[in-house]
Parts: C-alpha cells; structure tokens; sequence
C-alpha cells in the first residue's frame, strides 16, 4: 500500500472525561520534524519584494478593459510597474495618517488596485482587512466597527454601499480610496461625513509628492484580519500573521518539488475566487513568489469560459458550484452528439480511466483518446490548463473522476480554512485512486482526530473517524476581540475545525462534513447534509439543492432549485407548456427529479435512509440577496429553513400521508 502522510504519535484513548485522540499525522517531507522556512521570505512584503528583484519585466496582474461596454483583451502590468505603484500608493497611506498596525479595507470585485493596496499595506506594516464584495451594508458596518478601520479601498460599484445610511460606521473614516473614480454625489456625502474622498489617480499623486521610505513588518506582525462569511451570526475575525502566510508559501514550494511538473514563471493564473477569500490569497501569495502571472476574472460568472479563452490560464481554482457547472456544460455537448459519436466518447472515457486506475499518469493513459475526444474538452477550457483545484467544499467523486480523465489536467481537491492560512491537505497529482479524498496535511502542519463521542465517532475505531484537529505553523493567532471563541476552538494547542473526517489507512483525508451538518434522524442514524447535496447536485435537471433533516422525522427531503435549460428540455420532450415558474409546480416535474435522485442514490449506493423522499421546487436560485447564502455560496441553512418552513412542514404532512 503506498502511503501518502507519516504518523508520528499514537492515538490515546480518552480519560477524566476528555474524549479519545487519534495518532498525529504529518507530511512525509515532515516526519522527523518541520523543514526549515526560507531565511530570504519572512513576510509577505519578502515575497513580492524578492520578486520584483528577480522578475522585474514579468507580467504580474492582468484584466480586462472594457471596450464599447464588452471586456476587451487582457492588458498587463510588470512586477516593476506594480512595484513602483505600490511604494506611493503606501507612501500616500502614510501621508494621511495611516500607522504601523493601523487597518485599513479593501472592499470591492478583484482587480490590480486591490492587489497592490494589499501589497502598499505589507510594506509599511499595516494590516489588511478584506471585504467581501458581495457583502451588503450591515456586514461591512460590522467590520468596519469591530475591525476599527480607518481607510478603506474601495470599487467604484461598492462605494453606494459604503456610502449608505445604514453603515453607520462609514461615517467614521478618515479616508477613502477609489479603486478609479467616485461620483460627484458619493464625494459629497463622504465630505459631509468628515471622510476625505480620493480617486486612484489622486492618491498615487499624493504619495508621489509625500514619498516615505518602506517600514516593513516583522514575521509574527499582523498581516490580514479575514472576516470568515458565516453561516450564521457575526462575522469571525481570523487573525493571520505574515508567518502564517509565508509558511503557507514554502510548504506547497517544497511540496510541489517531488513532481516532474513544476510551476515556473510560465504560469498564468485565472483569480476567480474573490481575494477576500483566504484560498485565492494564498494562490496569488505562491504566485507571485514565483514571479508568475495573475489574471482577474472580468466579473461574470456565465461569461467565465470567455475569460478563460481569453487568459488561457495553466491554473485555475475554483469551489464545487463551478466545477459543476463546467460539468453541466460539458455533459449538455455530449447529449447534442449524435448516438455513435456519444458512445465513441463513452469508450475512450472508459478506456482511459482504465488505464488510469491501473497507475498511469493521466496524459500517458490514452494519448489516441485525448487526441481524438478529450483536447476539444481542453480546448473549452482555454487550451493551456495544467492544473484545477477544488477547495471550499467536497467535490463529488462523479464530476472529480470526469474532470480528472476529460481535462487533460491534474485535479486535486484540498482542505482547509481562513483559520488555517487555506489549504491544510492537498491532494496529489496523477493519484486516480484519491479521488473524493483531499489528499495529506501540508508541510508545516500536523492531523489528528478527535472523538465526538454523542455522534459514535472513534478516532481509534476500525473506520477511524472524528472531529479534524490541526496544529503548526499556518494556523491562525486568534479570533479579533473574541478571546472565548478563540479558546474554544484551541484547546492544548489544537484548532478544532468543526469537521468531521475519516483518515485512511494510507494517512489520506475524507470529509465527511462539518458537525452542525449532521442531523440525526429519528430512526437513530446520522445524516452528513453537505455530502448529500454534493452527491445529489450533480443531477442533470438540478441547478442546486438543500437537503433537509429533522431529528423527529424518519425521512430526508430537499428543496430543489431545477436547471432552467434542463427542465425546459424536459418540458418539451413531454409535453408540458408554461413559465419556468408554471412548471416548478408540476408534480410531474418534481417525480422526474425523485428519479433521478433515486438513480443516483443507487449509482453512489447511499443507504436507504439517505434517500430523499419529497421535494419542493423552487424556481429562483438560492441567493445573497434573501440572504441564503455566503458571499462563497455555503448555504445558510437557518435562513433556509425560516424561509422555507411552511412548505417543509407542508411536505412533510403528505409524506406521512403517503403521497408525493
């Protein structure tokens, strides 16, 4: 058996009313000890700054122009131009009062003015605080406030929601920053509030005629306070260090070096995941230590495929929602072949996935299938992909195994959180036999399990499963002014995730879910809600699904938000005319989705009480704006519930009655 991670310590069976702990597990770069971190990058002012040196001319961030109101060719800026950017753009922080330590927001969509007041705040101390730009007024006060920030970056778009009367602690800035221009009203009402309002241009120009010298940070020094999206209450302040971050960096460089394929300054990344997001932070920090380039995405989701035609990026990261629709396009090509050209792609899909589950790296597996099926899947996805990652969330096994053999492209899935600095586990490249796993802990980090003893998880049991425990050098200080919460979550050095894991034999990774995912059913048994969903999502006529449990009920059921294209097709294939909406109220539409659920409970050999047994159709997605979801798209699943309530207990009325 080949095995992927080093367990170091024994597992111990819980004593005086502490529950039991699973063996500790670390990288197998790390089994006699952590490596030594790179003396020449302490922070992250190092990284960028020793990449300027080696890689002045590079292209470094790159977007879109939009040109006659559609998004024209990427334009690019070097390592140098951005470095000189930066140095005034901090020189201006300075000017206005900005000091060591002092927060400062950077609140808008991804862009080249986010990037490089990021890196203005690394060089002269200062500790970044990331806004979602999804984030409406109320969350950005919370922030605001609780961060006590005292300048914010702003898009121009976002400046409304800055600007509005019910952020109240907006009020209380000093300054603010436009990514390009404010309104003549929005600079009014920032004057009115005692804010003194900048465009770019003007501020890079103060910081040309008030230059000061760079007061770079020190590695246990603040970096970023990220403000983790929340399912529920108030936003987390997760405190992260330049350590952290740098840490971060050297693991995945000395990680990376035991495969034939290496990241060079050839690369390009697509920065789809929002930078307030720590997984695409991270991403853009290992970029650019390897002087490298970065591409933002123009800021439309059904335009992404247009974005990668035009990046052709060599690596992209996304969470599971994107790879599924990736999936969806691609399997709605297929069902448009004619009947021998699907079964000539069917065969060389098994073909090569036979050959990959016999150990052979995946462009090596079928050449003659690429060649004659699968480059024109790589072709939709800009032609030049090395890489894909899947991070946020489980990926279902369906579409990981489907990506990983039609992409022509390494497929990994990792694990982690804002708290531990992004990615704790990464997947393995070329490794077909880890899929619907998230591969090894990193590095710089340290596993273990820890019993959940009121759900029948044993860390020391034959299938060893429990709470994720991590510990090393990227996870995170505390929690921002919230010392109860922060020791909670460490307790004797331990991060408690919140996740539920299963470690494999082979030191290997599954999530099964986060704990407050779990329900137990009346019967008795426990039901992972998140597993569920991405199992079933994958369905042809499902846009998205929330599976829904209650403890006092015997059955599973979801609200099911249908593919609109899909359940047309079905529409005029059976026969049924009407708006979207009309055909949401079909009970014949909602049987035809119970199929297919059944279909793919059979297909993935649930259990039967996993089976979802009603549904309620609900014609609009599940969105921010009802607020049922994250800025990342995890479902509020209190929210849910509150909105969909009556129609649950509705449901569950006619289950009991024996009808659909």
């Amino acid at each position: 058996m080949k095995v992927f991670a080093a367990k170091v310590e024994d597992g111990r069976e819980g004593r005086d009313g502490k529950p039991s702990v699973g063996p500790v597990y670390r990288n197998l770069l790390a089994e006699n000890g952590f490596p030594p971190t790179d003396p020449d990058i302490n922070t992250t002012w190092d990284i960028f700054r020793v990449s300027v040196e080696k890689y002045p001319k590079n292209k470094m961030l790159g977007w879109r122009k939009i040109i006659n109101g559609k998004p024209g060719p990427y334009a690019w800026k070097s390592y140098e131009d951005v470095y000189g950017e930066v140095l005034h753009i901090g020189s201006a922080l300075r000017a206005s009062g900005a000091e060591p330590g002092s927060r400062v927001g950077i609140y808008g969509a991804n862009c080249p003015q986010w990037a490089m007041a990021m890196e203005a705040c690394s060089a002269h101390s200062l500790v970044c605080v990331p806004l979602y730009d999804t984030l409406g007024p109320g969350a950005v006060n919370f922030i605001l406030d609780h961060a006590e920030i005292s300048r914010v970056f702003v898009q121009d778009k976002k400046a409304k929601e800055l600007l509005n009367p019910d952020c109240l602690s907006a009020q209380k800035l000093k300054s603010i920053i436009c990514f390009t221009s404010l309104a003549e009203d929005e600079k009014e009402k920032a004057v009115r509030s005692g804010t003194i309002p900048y465009t770019w241009d003007e501020f890079l120009h103060m910081g040309k005629k008030n230059p000061s010298d760079v007061l770079p940070p020190r590695p246990f020094d603040i970096c970023t306070i990220m403000y983790t999206s929340g399912t529920s209450g108030d936003p987390k302040g997760v405190v992260l260090t330049h350590e952290s971050l740098t840490a971060f960096v050297r693991g995945i460089d000395l990680f990376l070096e035991q495969f034939e394929d290496k990241m060079t300054v050839d690369d390009v990344y697509l920065s789809f995941l929002p930078l307030a997001h720590i997984l695409d932070r991270a991403i853009e920090e290992y970029f650019l230590h390897k002087g490298a380039s970065i591409g933002y995405y123009h800021g439309d989701l059904n335009a992404l495929r247009d974005d990668l035609m035009e990046l052709k990026p060599t690596f992209f990261a996304g969470v599971p929602r994107v790879f599924e629709r990736i999936h969806e396009s691609i399997k709605v090509a297929l069902d448009e072949l004619n009947p021998v050209r699907r079964w000539i792609f069917d065969l060389l899909y098994r073909h090569k996935l036979h050959w990959m589950n016999l150990g052979y790296k995946q462009k090596e597996a079928s050449p003659l299938a690429d060649f004659l099926a699968f480059r024109k899947v790589k072709a939709k996805l800009g032609g030049r992909l090395r890489l894909l990652v899947s991070g946020g969330a489980p990926l279902s096994s369906e579409i990981e195994e489907f990506l990983r053999v039609t992409s022509c492209a390494f497929v990994v899935q990792g694990y982690g959180l804002t708290e531990t600095c992004g990615p704790t586990t990464l997947g393995f490249p070329d490794e077909i036999s880890l899929i619907g796993s998230v591969g090894a802990v990193s590095v710089y980090n340290e596993m273990r399990l820890e019993e959940v003893p009121d759900m029948g998880y044993n860390p020391l049991g034959n299938r060893p499963c429990g709470e994720i425990c991590v510990r090393g050098k990227t996870v995170f200080s505390e929690y921002y002014k919230n010392p109860e919460l922060t020791r909670e979550s460490m307790k004797d050095g331990w991060f408690h995730t919140g996740d539920i894991g299963e470690i494999l034999p082979n030191g290997i990774i599954k999530i099964i879910d986060r704990k407050k995912n779990l329900v137990k059913l009346s019967q008795g048994e426990y039901v992972a809600l998140e597993y569920l969903e991405n199992v079933y999502g994958v369905a042809a006529i499902v846009e998205d699904v929330w599976v829904y449990g209650d403890s006092f009920k015997s059955m599973l059921i979801a609200v099911v938000a249908p593919h609109e294209e899909n359940t047309r097709k079905w529409a005029v294939a059976n026969g049924y005319v009407g708006s979207f909406t009309e055909l949401c109220s079909l009970n014949q539409l909602k049987e035809q989705v119970l199929a297919e659920f059944r279909d793919i409970a059979q297909r993935n050999k649930l259990r039967g009480f996993e089976y979802i047994k009603g549904v309620i159709l609900e014609p609009l997605p599940f969105d921010m704006e009802r607020d049922l979801v994250t800025a990342t798209l995890k479902k509020k699943r209190n929210k849910l519930l509150n909105h969909y309530q009556v129609q649950i207990d509705e449901l569950y009325k006619t289950l009991a009655g024996g009808r659909l």
